[in-house]
């Protein structure tokens, strides 16, 4: 099983559309219980990454320009390079996505 890196960008602002949803840390915190608890024992790393703060690591600053740009719904949530949710991401989608690499459900 190859571990994962689950990368939620988002901002401490709501996005516009997204006004009755959680907030993008909010999101991330619960993400990161939920996968905890879906996949226990399973080696992954999440993080948090502030859109308008990105870090200066290259590929995850270009994608926090990308999210500004495009006008994204935040919090998006990127797997290995691949968008798995925007703005109120499906568990079942992130869950599916994970599977791929080989993690198993508990």
């Amino acid at each position: 099983m190859k571990q994962i890196e689950i990368e939620v960008y988002g901002a401490e602002v709501l996005c516009p559309s997204c006004v009755n949803l959680p907030s993008s840390k909010e999101t991330y915190e619960w993400l990161q219980a939920a996968v905890e608890r879906k996949f226990p024992k399973q080696p992954f790393t999440i993080s948090y990454i502030d859109i308008y703060n990105p870090p200066t690591e290259e590929e995850k600053k270009q994608f926090a320009e990308k999210v500004v740009e495009e006008d994204l719904f935040y919090p998006v949530v990127v797997i290995n390079g691949e968008i798995v949710g925007e703005g109120n991401p499906k568990l079942k989608a992130v869950y599916a996505e994970m599977e791929k690499y080989g993690y198993t459900p508990a």
